[in-house]
């Protein structure tokens, strides 16, 4: 008897200890979307490893927003839905959906992918992925991983045929009636690399990156207005069939706190996006300068947030501006331009193109719920806002007669919804003197 009970025990330990192991992978596993957010939405700093450098430049996520499961089992945790809708008089309605994973296969927020898919009424359609992977990752003892944002791996790939693109010309003295349309198809591929240097969260930051492109341009198709290659058929021709590859240099001296939804600092930059090979042998490229400032306010709706908090509610006025040139030859669509989503939001894309840009914004930020809202424990708004802001900006021939261009100007207003610091969603409505545009996007516009 002694003999079988030994004989059993053996077994009955090991399944024991096998049995006691799966417990406690099982509480490891368990999900508690309130771990480390208090129930009103705040996220309390934690204690950083003493061997981080630049320990402000980390972003925290707390255990509470690493939710387990697929894409879907995490929507508006770690993955989001952002309706793609805009409007035009001629072209009708057109709208898609923008798929988001900020946790992207899983690895406590180490890779970042997104999907946008679109369609029109009058049969544009867009298609692309785009990729990120950050280089410096740590997990903490009590929950949470921490990331230092600045430095990552990036990519993406890309389709698009846009049947009623805009051009009215170059300068800044063209007018709304010189409008023309064409059709563009767009395939694009990239990869690149940016870096924080010496150390993880240093104010100098390196960018580089690598990118096909080919442009296929055909006769346009709005009916009110006509064919590109019509009014300006050297230009049309000239651009059309165009293989590129480009390589895109940046260096910059960046002190704000976030790249992503900066509260204060300062940004001063150089780049350089050469386009090494051309059909017919050509050789150009871009050379510019960015900067930008931004400064805390006293909040206005809220009561603000306090040092020991992860992302604080604040109010801010933040100051853009970029000035570009061209260098070499290049094809039209290529040029500077303002207008659209980032650049005189007031005006549709692309409104006003030529060899030289200068553009400048100014944007009141500020809080109207801030602490979000939550739909479900594990469903929350982190930040709901909106933005006043005022474009200007003018195109030249060259550098050297931006002076003389005439000032394009536009002003305002945009909600901002935001599910995380480095997640949030924009819808501007802008006003210039040629009427209104209605634009919804990922990330801010500067």
């Amino acid at each position: 008897m002694k003999r079988l009970l030994r004989t059993l025990a053996g077994p009955a330990l090991a399944l024991g200890c096998l049995a006691a192991r799966a417990d406690a992978q099982d509480e490891e596993r368990a999900y508690d979307p309130l771990a480390g957010i208090d129930q009103d939405g705040r996220i309390e700093r934690p204690q950083l490893p003493a061997d981080l450098p630049n320990p402000d430049r980390w972003r925290y996520t707390p255990p509470g927003r690493i939710a387990p499961g697929n894409v879907l089992e995490r929507f508006l945790i770690s993955s989001f839905f952002s309706p793609v809708v805009f409007r035009d008089e001629d072209i009708g309605t057109g709208g898609g959906i923008a798929l988001t994973d900020i946790d992207f296969r899983n690895q406590d927020y180490r890779e970042f992918a997104n999907v946008i898919l679109t369609y029109t009424t009058e049969g544009q359609q867009s298609y692309g992925i785009n990729w990120r992977r950050w280089l410096r990752h740590r997990k903490l003892e009590d929950g949470g991983i921490v990331r230092e944002e600045r430095s990552s791996l990036f990519g993406g790939l890309g389709y698009s045929k846009t049947l009623t693109r805009r051009f009215f010309g170059f300068g800044s003295r063209t007018r709304e009636e010189d409008e023309t349309s064409y059709t563009e198809e767009l395939t694009r591929v990239g990869l690149g690399a940016r870096l924080s240097v010496p150390d993880p969260g240093d104010d100098l930051i390196v960018t580089g990156a690598l990118r096909l492109e080919r442009h296929e341009l055909d006769a346009g198709h709005v009916s009110s207005v006509p064919s590109s290659e019509t009014v300006f058929p050297g230009t049309i021709a000239g651009g059309d069939g165009v293989d590129q590859v480009w390589l895109d240099l940046g260096l910059a001296y960046d002190s704000r706190d976030s790249l992503h939804q900066p509260y204060r600092g300062l940004r001063a930059g150089v780049f350089a996006e050469t386009a090494l090979l051309q059909d017919d042998s050509r050789f150009g490229g871009l050379l510019g300068i960015d900067a930008q400032a931004v400064f805390p306010l006293p909040p206005l709706f809220h009561m603000g947030g306090d040092a020991s908090e992860e992302n604080p509610p604040t109010d801010v006025l933040a100051i853009g501006a970029v000035i570009a040139d061209t260098h070499g030859d290049l094809p039209f669509y290529s040029l500077p331009s303002l207008g659209g989503s980032g650049s005189l939001r007031g005006y549709i894309d692309n409104r006003f193109t030529d060899r030289a840009a200068a553009h400048a914004s100014l944007e009141y930020r500020f809080a109207v719920v801030p602490r979000g809202f939550a739909f479900t424990p594990t469903v929350r708004v982190e930040r709901v806002g909106l933005a006043l802001f005022y474009d200007v900006g003018t195109v030249a021939e060259g550098i050297e007669d931006l002076s003389d261009g005439k000032v394009r100007d536009s002003i305002g207003i945009g909600l901002r919804l935001s599910f995380a610091r480095e997640a949030a969603f924009r819808i501007d409505y802008g006003v210039s003197d040629e009427g209104g545009n209605l634009t919804i996007r990922y990330g801010n516009a500067f």
